[in-house]
């Protein structure tokens, strides 16, 4: 089984299209994953979208706290 993390890229690069909808969808996996799960994620979304919505991850980003 794919996991949360997985099923979460997948959502995010359907939805890469439009702005708004990628920083909601952003947002809300943000909540939904564990710290490491995050930083995971953060990496990945760098990686992927960093020329595209550098200032969505970071605002997205800047928020999270890392225990």
């Amino acid at each position: 089984m794919a996991s949360m993390l997985e099923y979460l890229k997948t959502i995010l690069q359907k939805v890469s299209f439009d702005k708004s909808l990628f920083e909601k969808e952003l947002r809300k996996a943000i909540q939904s994953l564990t710290p490491d799960e995050v930083k995971q994620l953060k990496a990945w979304c760098y990686e992927q979208f960093g020329k595209m919505y550098r200032a969505v991850l970071n605002r997205c980003f800047s928020r999270v706290r890392f225990a």
